[in-house]
């Protein structure tokens, strides 16, 4: 940490693998502890950052239990992203049951906000939340905060993928600098950029140096369609006979962006938790015949080239990291958000504590 970098001690609520941690420390946020209930995200998180990953379902979490990490800072800051399932467009059937107890999280972390009183708060979520209840009795928590929100493009500050998200700033110190507008106006990043100097692999390859750069395999008519495929093209590119069944119905005709290749001069589109999968989305790498590989997903997210994932020796299964990756905060958006935060904190030192209403200001 640079000596006149504010020190401000976070906590990671709904931290995942530490995409969001990941960013604050490298803008200079003292991270001291994550919290998680998924017990595959522990290694990860630990092996690529220096806090201590808490497992425990934030429900059952207690102010008291997050006090002694965030006093070890001038400032504190509570940070995390609820899971966004419930609001997602990838995931929007059958899930009732839990779509409520997912909402049960976003007011917990409220509440935890109203208890802990920190310094700052940032949220970060799927842009839909805010247009759901759920988001307005979130920010019902934050009385007495100057609270500022949008729903930002990820490619305007240098996050290589078409990934929209909300972002939500919230201090006790003011408004001045509170925005991530002064992160805007990054080169746009490509594919080609983030991923085009690994290694080439093939469908079912993984590589001998790295675990993670490895693409599953596909059948013999998945290959033959991602041979014919072009980079930003779709099925309707294809022969006749290589185009699927319920693609050829009137229904189908409306999701074109399945079975494509990515463009290498174009950013990525949204990175999700079936990446891997060339069958769902335009996960298709753009000129090798096979699905992005799961390293190449997670740099897409921004995460660096070396992150660790997997323990020495552990086995790779495609579904469940694809899930954390997919469910990641870019590391560069976590990396912005720190750098927005440490800069208000630098314009309001000395300054009284002032509010203002919750608008719409980035």
């Amino acid at each position: 940490m640079n000596e006149n970098t504010p020190h401000i001690s976070a906590v990671d609520l709904f931290c995942g693998v530490g995409g969001l941690t990941h960013g604050l420390v490298r803008s200079g946020i003292d991270v001291q502890a994550g919290v998680d209930l998924d017990p595959h995200c522990k290694y990860p998180f630990e092996a690529n950052n220096s806090a201590p990953f808490i497992e425990r379902d934030v429900n059952d979490l207690s102010a008291d239990e997050l006090n002694s990490y965030l006093n070890q800072g001038d400032y504190s800051l509570l940070a995390g992203c609820a899971p966004c399932q419930p609001f997602s467009t990838y995931s929007q059937s059958g899930r009732s049951k839990k779509r409520g107890l997912d909402w049960q999280l976003v007011l917990k972390f409220g509440a935890l906000v109203r208890e802990l009183q920190p310094d700052l708060v940032t949220m970060e979520n799927v842009a839909q939340l805010a247009k759901h209840t759920v988001f307005s009795d979130f920010l019902h928590f934050l009385k007495g905060y100057s609270v500022k929100w949008s729903v930002v493009e990820c490619t305007k500050i240098g996050v290589p993928q078409s990934r929209k998200r909300l972002v939500l700033l919230a201090s006790k110190l003011g408004t001045e600098g509170l925005t991530l507008e002064n992160q805007f106006g990054a080169p746009i990043r490509t594919v080609r950029e983030e991923i085009g100097k690994l290694p080439s692999i093939s469908a079912g390859e993984q590589h001998k140096r790295d675990p993670l750069h490895f693409s599953p395999s596909l059948s013999d008519m998945n290959l033959r369609r991602i041979k014919a495929s072009k980079p930003g093209g779709t099925w309707r590119d294809w022969d006749p006979e290589l185009i699927a069944a319920c693609h050829r119905r009137d229904t189908g005709a409306t999701y074109p962006s399945v079975y494509g290749r990515m463009e290498w001069d174009s950013p990525s589109p949204t990175i999700t938790t079936q990446c891997f999968g060339y069958g769902n989305g335009r996960f298709g790498h753009p000129v090798q015949d096979r699905a992005i590989s799961l390293r190449e997903a997670a740099m897409l997210q921004t995460f660096p080239r070396n992150y660790k994932f997997l323990a020495r020796g552990e086995q790779v299964h495609f579904n469940r990291l694809g899930r954390l990756i997919g469910n990641a905060v870019p590391v560069r958006l976590g990396e912005a958000i720190g750098d927005a935060l440490i800069e208000h904190v630098r314009l309001s030192t000395g300054e009284s504590v002032a509010t203002a209403p919750s608008d719409r200001l980035f």
